[in-house]
């Protein structure tokens, strides 16, 4: 029986062994990308056996028509698909006639395919015997260029081993690709043109319906020991792909190497109608680098994004593995350099979730990039949402709300709502709060305000009128309620009255009260504009505060906790440890009519609530909550385990921090939920780094100043990492002994450690 096993290793991904049946799991883990493209660790030869190949390009996306048993006023029209694009990595490999495949090969050894995180490339080796006994070893490595974000580079090399042979590369496109995840197993790509000369070959293609033009395309170098060939290949092509024939007799131990170079030109950057040129121009450059020169290039991009983003664990190689391997996935999908992108659920890795937004970018992954990166690049984000302000009040149209009212989507491309679950598209409404708390949360971590009285303001008075009139008075409470809601639990539907959603909804009101005061008062020009945009008046700002001074909130005396819902003590409060592991995950093994009436939550709700206000509650509060949710919540959600790590550190339970710390940082590489082969979760891989750094570090912002509270746990000897804040790159080592903070530069900056200040240290002092 085949079996594989991965190694620890403090910065790579390694396998050793080859498993077919846990190929499209490695195939997700082992992915790349650079921001712009991505695919997931497919081979580059013909494989026969359990594949899920992918290929996707950055904003690239079809509307799939909803599909659904009767339809629903208000119902989106479409649910967006991450396109599987046309795949440029293949190379066909013939040994003497004989094609080789691991699916069909007599024995396959030594097997080892490795994702270096730290320089940013794929490597894979192994030795096969072929059906006509020829053995060969392969060697093959590619990476997707940061500097040269429009292309690939391959290389491939295959030697002989027991005789001389025959060996043929067919490096190939093909366009005739579909995705795994279709609702009507619509074509998604129309051929335009395929196009070859001598070594080059190109495919342009665009999508239906949404017209995004791409060019496909690749070159190829040939080498023998490492000594190029001045080969030109035979080229065919059929009616959806394109290849090149080479042909070389290669000694026994002699290194035939084919160096390929693929991508894709996109109309986002480029003129549609020179894509083809835009393709002959990158290749060109790519090829006058070479695949080495490409390589150390992006091994220097890596090591500045480490520089930044690094966090070191001493003395727990696991620990240490499981987050260098979410932030390098995080690096891999949004670099930030463009604000029409975003950050999608599976990334580059998989199909699944569809689009490309959700209110995961701003409660999650903010953060990350805000304090790894520049401000602009969290700026970005947000500016990403105030672009698509004009759908979200139109998404809020649809559904019958007036006046300006906005509804951001639960998951979009271009703004406009395009999930097709009913309990999700029309009731889970928290996400419009999220959005409102990312622009609080970046102005008050870079003390940039003035992205409120440029763009912020007006998402907040769309956010407030959409709150406003989503309540109704009840009589019977004298009480504004909020019915027929699904909160971050999505295990329970159509609820009333989700505490976290009317907290969220009182405190986006007041929050946009605030600011419109602010700005009223110091950015009068700004104020005007907005006032003549959205038509408040003073009306409209009494009726929020009456509504905002008046919410609902359900409170259970014998508990002394606030209720994730009405109703939520009618259920039978059995904990998570009592269950049947053999019927874990739940959500594969039960009916969703038994989800919904049991206890169990997928994910933190109230204490999602509590770890974004935890300012508003006492410890003693936060304490009562968290011993009341959190054994009943199952941790379904790869959003879950962060959040309850961050809680439990903040609460010194250090162990139970350290547990939940490894499940939300190994949650793909030891698959908890058994659905790694679908694609990874990219967007709670930010949690995972919040999990350190405000979980263990205790980062806060307390009176304007960052502050810190660390703890750790007694599995590490110690660990490090970097904040930019405020354009202040603050170094922060932590072990059991002592914390110290310095500064790059030359000046000083005043931090709150345990509650008082202290002086993190310049590290460059001039005269």
């Amino acid at each position: 029986m085949n079996q594989s096993k991965r190694i620890l290793n403090e910065w790579s991904i390694i396998e050793e062994g080859f498993d077919p049946n846990s190929n499209e799991a490695s195939e997700s883990l082992f992915s790349l990308g650079n921001g712009v493209m991505g695919q997931r660790a497919n081979f580059e030869e013909d494989y026969t056996g359990k594949t899920f190949q992918g290929n996707y390009i950055a904003g690239v996306y079809y509307p799939d028509k909803t599909r659904v048993g009767w339809w629903k006023n208000g119902y989106p029209e479409y649910f967006a698909k991450v396109l599987n694009a046309p795949n440029w990595i293949g190379i066909k490999v013939t040994i003497d006639g004989v094609l080789l495949d691991l699916n069909t090969c007599k024995k396959i050894s030594n097997f080892r395919r490795e994702l270096n995180m730290k320089e940013g490339w794929l490597s894979r080796e192994f030795e096969a015997t072929l059906k006509n006994n020829c053995k060969i070893k392969v060697y093959a490595k590619r990476f997707l260029s940061l500097t040269h974000n429009e292309v690939g580079a391959i290389a491939y090399t295959v030697t002989p081993i027991n005789k001389e042979m025959t060996i043929q590369y067919e490096p190939s496109l093909d366009a005739g690709i579909v995705n795994k995840d279709s609702n009507w197993d619509d074509q998604f790509w129309n051929i335009l043109e395929i196009n070859q000369n001598s070594e080059q070959s190109f495919i342009y293609t665009h999508t239906l319906k949404t017209n995004f033009h791409v060019c496909t395309y690749m070159e190829s170098k040939l080498f023998i020991d490492y000594k190029p060939l001045n080969t030109v290949p035979k080229n065919s092509h059929t009616s959806t792909t394109a290849c090149s024939i080479y042909k070389e007799n290669i000694k026994e131990n002699q290194h035939f190497t084919i160096h390929k170079f693929g991508g894709y030109t996109v109309d986002r950057y480029h003129n549609k109608t020179k894509l083809i040129d835009a393709a002959k121009e990158t290749l060109q450059k790519s090829i006058n680098i070479g695949y080495d020169e490409l390589l150390v290039l992006q091994i220097k991009e890596w090591k500045n994004i480490w520089k930044s983003a690094d966090i070191t664990i001493q003395g727990d190689v696991k620990a240490q593995q499981g987050i260098r391997f979410n932030i390098f996935h995080l690096n891999q999908t949004y670099l930030g350099t463009d604000s029409r992108l975003n950050v999608g659920p599976k990334g580059f890795t998989g199909e699944k979730y569809g689009g490309s937004t959700y209110w995961d970018t701003e409660a999650y992954c903010i953060p990350f990039y805000m304090a790894t990166k520049n401000q602009e690049v969290a700026r970005n984000l947000l500016t990403y949402r105030y672009n698509q302000l004009d759908k979200a009040i139109e998404n809020a149209e649809k559904l019958g709300f007036t006046n300006g009212a906005a509804l951001y989507p639960m998951v979009t491309m271009n703004g406009e709502e395009c999930h097709n679950e009913w309990e999700i598209t029309f009731e889970e409404i928290h996400r419009n709060g999220a959005i409102a708390y990312a622009i609080f949360n970046y102005t008050r971590y870079t003390n940039d305000y003035s992205y409120i009285p440029e763009k912020g303001l007006e998402v907040l008075i769309g956010i407030a009128r959409f709150w406003q009139q989503r309540v109704n008075f009840s009589k019977e409470r004298g009480k504004y309620v909020m019915l027929g809601v699904t909160g971050p639990n999505e295990y329970e539907n159509n609820v009333n009255n989700n505490w976290y959603t009317n907290y969220l909804a009182q405190w986006s009101i007041n929050y946009a009260l605030e600011n419109i005061e602010k700005v009223k008062d110091t950015y009068t020009e700004d104020y005007l504009r907005i006032l003549n945009k959205t038509k408040i008046t003073e009306q409209e700002l009494t009726d929020w505060k009456k509504v905002a001074d008046n919410i609902y909130f359900p409170y259970s005396e014998k508990h002394q906790v606030y209720l994730q819902q009405d109703g939520f003590l009618d259920k039978e409060l059995i904990k998570v440890k009592d269950l049947n592991q053999n019927e874990r995950p739940i959500n594969q093994h039960w009916s969703w009519d038994k989800i919904l009436r049991s206890p169990f939550i997928k994910q933190a709700d109230v204490l999602q609530g509590f770890y974004f206000f935890e300012d508003h509650f006492s410890s003693k509060e936060l304490e009562k909550h968290f011993d009341f949710y959190e054994p009943i919540t199952v941790h379904e959600s790869s959003l879950s385990p962060c959040i309850h790590s961050i809680i439990a550190s903040k609460l010194n339970r250090m162990d139970q921090a350290y547990q939940l710390y490894l499940r939300t940082s190994r949650l793909d590489l030891d698959d908890y939920n058994k659905e790694v082969h679908e694609g990874l979760h990219i967007t709670s891989m930010a949690g995972t780094w919040t999990s350190i750094i405000k979980g263990f570090g205790g980062m806060r912002i307390k009176n304007n100043l960052l502050s810190f509270e660390p703890r750790i746990p007694k599995e590490w000897k110690g660990y490090s990492f970097k904040i930019n804040f405020r354009n202040h790159i603050i170094h922060v080592n932590i072990t059991s002994e002592k914390s110290t903070f310095t500064v790059d530069g030359d000046k000083d900056v005043t931090i709150l450690l345990n509650g008082k200040k202290t002086i993190a240290k310049a590290t460059l002092k001039i005269s």
